[in-house]
């Protein structure tokens, strides 16, 4: 599963998402993690209102599951979300590398409902019709 987190210096969840310079993005499963890529963003960040500025940053995160962020604007919650991403708000900065830690150990127990949703994100839903083909005879 893909991870991405809101940053200013590539080090901590620290950025708003709209505001941020870095999306930092990660592999992780319950085996462990890797970074991926990093995504830099300009210096003309903190407009507020300029919905243009999230476009390019919800092409840099689109096949990701989960992002981190300090904050986020309402809009921007609610295009993340249209695009399948569950934003995450941490709740002071906090360092990427202990979050993956944590986020590697739920995932290798027991994940909530909301992150085994996340961990099928990109698959193709299989549904069992096996039943549906008996025929009723009453």
């Amino acid at each position: 599963m893909k991870v991405a987190f809101a940053t200013q210096d590539q080090q901590r969840v620290d950025a708003h998402f709209g505001w941020a310079k870095h999306l930092a993005v990660y592999e992780v499963s319950p085996s462990g993690y890797r970074f991926l890529q990093d995504f830099p963003f300009g210096e003309d960040l903190a407009e507020d209102g300029n919905e243009d500025k999230l476009s390019p940053k919800l092409a840099a995160i689109h096949d990701c599951a989960i992002v981190y962020v300090a904050a986020i604007g309402g809009s921007a919650a609610a295009r993340v979300v249209a695009s399948k991403i569950h934003p995450v708000k941490v709740t002071q900065p906090e360092p990427i590398l202990d979050i993956l830690d944590k986020l590697q150990e739920t995932l290798a127990g027991m994940p909530p409902p909301w992150l085994r949703k996340a961990l099928l994100k990109g698959q193709a839903r299989v549904h069992d019709f096996e039943e549906d083909d008996e025929v009723k005879n009453d």
